[in-house]
């Protein structure tokens, strides 16, 4: 039990890193300004099933598209702390940019559901906490973050209006230099499978 519980908070704190629930607040809000209530409840869950699909379809496909490819475990290690590090830095020094908001029927599904919720850091971050824990306790953290996110959009107005536009950016800013921290360990892990095998 303790090992299962273990491998969960492995998994749950990287992806909560990824996913980066409050760094959601201030764009989402500014894509749904001037809708009414029930069309961004609607846009909630839009986002969240597009989100969940994607996130999970590429679960299930991606290692397999690795092993036809001829792409180890090490190898993706190093490509995805790397792709980690670049995305966590350009959050931590890149200046905040407006995303194109879309038309307002598929604006839950892109940009919100794909790339604002479920990005390249959280495709890459599920696929080497796959590898590294296993099955269960990477889609169960998946999906707990998944909650959170949807608790957050759900409330995105209320949270904007407690934490404030600064409030939001600096936990944001936080979220991605744990995000950065994270990617160097990976990396780390990756170079040493690779290396290790060629030592004498």
């Amino acid at each position: 039990m303790e090992t299962g519980v273990h491998a969960f908070w492995l998994c749950f704190v990287p992806m909560f890193a990824a996913l980066n629930p409050i760094s959601i607040v201030p764009t989402f809000n500014a894509l749904t300004e001037g809708l009414p209530p029930e069309r961004i409840r609607n846009v909630v869950i839009q986002s969240l099933a597009t989100a969940t699909a994607v996130a999970f379809a590429f679960l299930i496909a991606g290692r397999a598209l690795f092993r036809m490819l001829g792409v180890t475990v090490a190898d993706f290690m190093v490509a995805g702390g790397a792709l980690l590090f670049v995305i966590s830095l350009r959050d931590l020094v890149g200046r905040e940019s407006r995303r194109a908001s879309g038309s307002d029927e598929s604006v839950g599904a892109v940009p919100i559901g794909v790339p604002l919720v479920v990005g390249p850091a959280t495709l890459t971050t599920s696929i080497l906490l796959l590898d590294q824990h296993g099955a269960v306790p990477t889609v169960a953290s998946m999906l707990v973050n998944l909650g959170l996110v949807a608790l957050t959009l759900f409330n995105a107005s209320r949270i904007h209006r407690v934490v404030g536009r600064s409030g939001s950016k600096a936990l944001a800013k936080i979220s991605h230099l744990l995000l950065a921290a994270i990617a160097v360990m990976i990396i780390r892990r990756g170079l040493v499978q690779i290396i290790a095998p060629a030592a004498p």
